[in-house]
C-alpha cells in the first residue's frame, strides 16, 4: 500500500514507491528531463543520481550522448522551471544539473513510509529498507563450517558475521533463504580421538564442553602420533571402520557430533546467528562421491598421478587437484562436489552461495569448474563470496582456539569498561548481559567496516571504544534515540502519522539531512545486494548516527513548549531509530534499549 499523498507519477519498471519514496522523487526528475530533451522515462531515470556534497539528485548531461552543446542541453531542462510539489530547485553547474526536492513533501513522505512499513506491513515484521526482488526464488549459503574437535580460529568468525549478514540481506530482498553449517565432521581426526579416546576421554568433560574435550583429547592423541607410528596406524584403521559404516565406530562420533552441535548452538544464539541445517561432512552419501567419480572418469577428464587420482584443470590455469588419495579414501574436494550435487537435488536453488576465506580461493574454482565440466547447467548458480585474514586476535591468556573465548572476551572488555563510569554503569539493569551485547557489536562492526577482502588487524581498545565508528558508539546512538521516550512520556503514544505536522520540521536543515538519508536505506539495501558488501550498510549507519548527533541541538524535544512540533521532532527521532535499528538487525546486531 502507498502512503503518499502527492499526485500519482508515470511508473518505472525496477523501482517501488511504496517501498522506497525516493523513487517517486527520482521519476518526477526523469519526467522533467522527458518534457525538455528527447529521451524515454527510462533513460532518464537511470541517469538520475544521488548528489554529492549537500546536493540532492544529480544529472550528468554528457552522460545521455544527445547531439548539441551540453551545457545548452542542461540550460533547456532549467528554462522555465516552476517549483512543483516534488523539485523545488534546479541548479546549472556546467554540464550538470542539480535537483533539490520539495523538503516539506519529501519530510512527510519519507517518514510516513518508514512508519507504515516499520508498524502496518502486512507481514506484520518491520519492513522498511526491504523489496520484492527475490522473490520466488531460492538461495542456499553455506557460512560458518568449523571443525569439530579442531580449533574454531577467526577465518570462522569472519565467514558467520559476513554469512549471517549476507542470509538477512537476501531474506530483507525477498528470497527464500537456507542456511547451512557444513561441518568438519568427518576425516581421519576422528579415527586419532577415537583412538585417544579410550586413553584420555572423560564422559563428564565431554558433557561439560564436547568442543573443548575433543579438543584437548585430539591435541594429546597427536603428540602420541608423533612418537609412535602405531597410533596412526590404528587411527587410519578406525577411521576406514567408519567409512565402512560400522555401527560400534560410529557410535561415539555420533555422540560427539551431537555435543559438539549442541554447544555451537548455543553460541550462534549468543552471536544472533541462526542456521536451518546442521550439515556436515559426514552428511554426504559415499554413492554420490563414488558416482560423480565415475562420471568425471567416463568423460576422460581423471588421471593418474603417484597412485592417486587427479583432475587436469592446467587449460583454465586450476592445477590438477586430488578427487581421491592412494589409500582410496576420498579428499575433500570430492565430498564438495557430492555435496553439491545433493544439495541441488534436495533445494532446487536459484542461487548458492559459499562464504570461505580468499585463502579457498583456487579450491572453490576447482570445485566449481568440475561441476560445469560435469555438464551441470546449476553450476552457474554458485558463488564464492571470500573475505581476507584477521590478524591479532588474541585474548589475556593468549591464543584464541575457540568461539566463546572470543565471545567471553568482548564481554570481559566491554564490562571493564562500562565499569569506569560508576553511575552509568549503575544504571544498567543486567551489566553482564549489555556488556556482552555491546562487545559482539564491537566484534561485528570492525569485522564488516571495510571491503570483504581486506586483511585486517584486529584491536581490542578500538572495539571497545565509544568514540569514532565503533560498534558501541552505535549502539549508544541507538539508546540515545530510545530514551527521547523515556524523556518525554507527555508526547507518546503519537497520534496518527497523518495527524503529524511533519512540515514544521522544513525549517531544520539537520532535520532534512536525517529524513533524507532515511529515504536512501532502501537503495543502500539494493546496492548491499548487489556487492555483497556489508561495508555499504555499516558506512550508512554511521552516517545516520553522526546526523542524528549533529541534531540534538538543534531540533530539540525537551522543552519544546509548542506540542505539534514537539510531536513532529519526537516522530522524526522515532523514524530514524526505526532505521537504525533495521540497519543493525540487517548486520545481525541486536540494538539496544538501555545501557
Amino acid at each position: 500500500m502507498s502512503t503518499s499523498t502527492l499526485p500519482a507519477l508515470p511508473v518505472v519498471p525496477e523501482t517501488d514507491p511504496s517501498r522506497a519514496s525516493l523513487d517517486s522523487f527520482r521519476i518526477a526528475i526523469a519526467k522533467r528531463l522527458t518534457e525538455t530533451l528527447p529521451l524515454s522515462l527510462e533513460q532518464a531515470f537511470s541517469g538520475v543520481d544521488y548528489g554529492k556534497k549537500g546536493e540532492d539528485f544529480t544529472v550528468a548531461i554528457p552522460r545521455f550522448r544527445l547531439p548539441g552543446k551540453v551545457d545548452e542541453i542542461a540550460a533547456k531542462v532549467k528554462e522555465g522551471f516552476q517549483p512543483d510539489e516534488w523539485i523545488e530547485s534546479i541548479v546549472l553547474d556546467k554540464s550538470f544539473l542539480h535537483f533539490r526536492v520539495n523538503t516539506a513533501n519529501m519530510i512527510s513522505e519519507v517518514l510516513n513510509q518508514v512508519d507504515y512499513l516499520t508498524h502496518s506491513s502486512p507481514s506484520g515484521k518491520p519492513e522498511y529498507g526491504s523489496n520484492e526482488l527475490g522473490r520466488g526464488k531460492k538461495l542456499v549459503i553455506e557460512y560458518s563450517s568449523p571443525n569439530i574437535a579442531k580449533s574454531f580460529h577467526v577465518g570462522h568468525l569472519r565467514s558467520t558475521i559476513i554469512g549471517a549478514f549476507l542470509a538477512n540481506l537476501y531474506k530483507a530482498c525477498g528470497w527464500d533463504v537456507v542456511s547451512l553449517n557444513y561441518l568438519g565432521d568427518w576425516g581421519t581426526q576422528f579415527g586419532l580421538i577415537a583412538t585417544g579416546f579410550e586413553k584420555y576421554g572423560s564422559q563428564e568433560e565431554l558433557q561439560k564442553d564436547a568442543i573443548k574435550h575433543l579438543f584437548d583429547v585430539y591435541v594429546k592423541v597427536n603428540k602420541d602420533a608423533e612418537g609412535n607410528a602405531e597410533v596412526k596406524v590404528e587411527a587410519a584403521k578406525w577411521f576406514k571402520r567408519m567409512e565402512d559404516g560400522d555401527d560400534d565406530a560410529l557410535k561415539n562420533w555420533r555422540v560427539w557430533r551431537e555435543l559438539s552441535v549442541k554447544k555451537y548452538e548455543e553460541e550462534y544464539d549468543r552471536l544472533n546467528v541462526k542456521f536451518d541445517v546442521y550439515t556436515g561432512e559426514s552428511k554426504v552419501s559415499k554413492e554420490s562421491m563414488d558416482k560423480a567419480q565415475k562420471q568425471l572418469e567416463e568423460m576422460g577428464l581423471v588421471s593418474e598421478s603417484q597412485g592417486a587420482r587427479v583432475v587436469d584443470l592446467e587449460k583454465y590455469k586450476l592445477g590438477t587437484p586430488i578427487i581421491r588419495k592412494k589409500d582410496g579414501t576420498s579428499i575433500y574436494l570430492t565430498r564438495d562436489i557430492g555435496a553439491a550435487i545433493e544439495r541441488y537435488e534436495e533445494y532446487k536453488f536459484d542461487k548458492m552461495i559459499y562464504v570461505v576465506s580468499s585463502q579457498q580461493d583456487l579450491h572453490l574454482a576447482q570445485f566449481f569448474k568440475i561441476l560445469e565440466l560435469m555438464g551441470f547447467t546449476w553450476a552457474k548458480k554458485l558463488l564464492h563470496i571470500n573475505y581476507g585474514l584477521v590478524q591479532g586476535m588474541s585474548t589475556r591468556k593468549g591464543t584464541v582456539v575457540f568461539l566463546d573465548q572470543i565471545i567471553k572476551e568482548a564481554g570481559f572488555v566491554m564490562h571493564e569498561q562500562m565499569q569506569k563510569n560508576e553511575d552509568k554503569y549503575a544504571a544498567v539493569e543486567d551489566p553482564e548481559k549489555t556488556s556482552l551485547e555491546i562487545g559482539i557489536t564491537g566484534v561485528k562492526i570492525q569485522d564488516m567496516a571495510a571491503k570483504r577482502i581486506n586483511n585486517y588487524t584486529f584491536n581490542w581498545d578500538r572495539m571497545k571504544s565509544f568514540e569514532g565508528d565503533t560498534g558501541p558508539y552505535l549502539q549508544y546512538a541507538h539508546v540515545r534515540l530510545a530514551s527521547i521516550g523515556r524523556k518525554n512520556p507527555h508526547l507518546l503514544p503519537l497520534p496518527p502519522a497523518s495527524q503529524i505536522a511533519t512540515d514544521t520540521l522544513a525549517q531544520y536543515p539537520h532535520a532534512r539531512d536525517i529524513a533524507f538519508l532515511l529515504g536512501t536505506y532502501p537503495d543502500v539495501v539494493k546496492v548491499a545486494l548487489k556487492t555483497h558488501e556489508p561495508s555499504g550498510v555499516v558506512t550508512f549507519a554511521f552516517r545516520l548516527a553522526h546526523a542524528i548527533s549533529s541534531a540534538w541541538d538543534t531540533v530539540v524535544v525537551k522543552g519544546e513548549e509548542d506540542l505539534e512540533k514537539a510531536r513532529a521532532k519526537m516522530y522524526l527521532y522515532e523514524c530514524a531509530r526505526e532505521v537504525l535499528a533495521a540497519a543493525m538487525r540487517l548486520l545481525s546486531i541486536r540494538p539496544l534499549e538501555r545501557m
